[in-house]
């Protein structure tokens, strides 16, 4: 049996860096999230494609809380590492930094988890390599994915179990100090 093709987390790290311009400001002079977003999946692609060797593409966007404003004028770093291969699949953290070039100031503005899938030229899913966990620190992550991927598919099966199982007059009392109104609901 022949040991699977891997590489170390560290051969796909990829820091994307780009300044904050006033075109990316929102009407409120921060920057829109979706200009973020967009810089966040640019280093995912770059991260997944250096360690799978093919194109990637994203799947599913984990945890996207914007935790602090970001300034026209910041320049903003995207980091990526590869935390978690599957088959087919790898799941890409980021954290992002901004930095006030004028005072030196870094603020970390947000954490992201990527899912990508690789694919071949002809479309079709391509295996990707085993990867090297080189420190401590690569190790829990990978482990964090694992649980997250856990959770996600107990929230997805716990979801599916409400949508199918849900009696609205059973749960109508759950209304109640919410900011809704509810007009007649017709008996089925």
């Amino acid at each position: 049996m022949t040991k699977p093709e891997s590489k170390p987390v560290s051969a796909s790290r990829t820091t994307i860096t780009e300044l904050m311009i006033p075109a990316y400001a929102n009407f409120g002079g921060k920057i829109h999230g979706g200009i973020l977003l967009s810089l966040m999946d640019k280093a995912a692609y770059a991260c997944a494609s250096k360690h799978a060797g093919h194109y990637c593409v994203t799947v599913s966007v984990d945890n996207v809380d914007f935790r602090l404003p970001v300034e026209v004028g910041d320049l903003v770093s995207m980091q990526a590492s590869v935390n978690y291969v599957g088959r087919t699949s790898l799941v890409i953290g980021i954290r992002v930094t901004a930095e006030n070039v004028k005072t030196g100031e870094i603020k970390h503005t947000n954490t992201s988890y990527f899912t990508m899938v690789a694919k071949q030229e002809d479309g079709t899913l391509a295996e990707v390599p085993c990867l090297q966990l080189e420190t401590r620190e690569d190790v829990r992550r990978f482990l964090e994915s694992i649980k997250r991927k856990e959770l996600k598919n107990l929230y997805r099966q716990e979801l599916n179990n409400a949508k199918t199982n849900l009696q609205i007059e059973d749960e109508l009392h759950k209304l109640q100090g919410e900011r809704c109104l509810v007009g007649e609901i017709p008996k089925i």
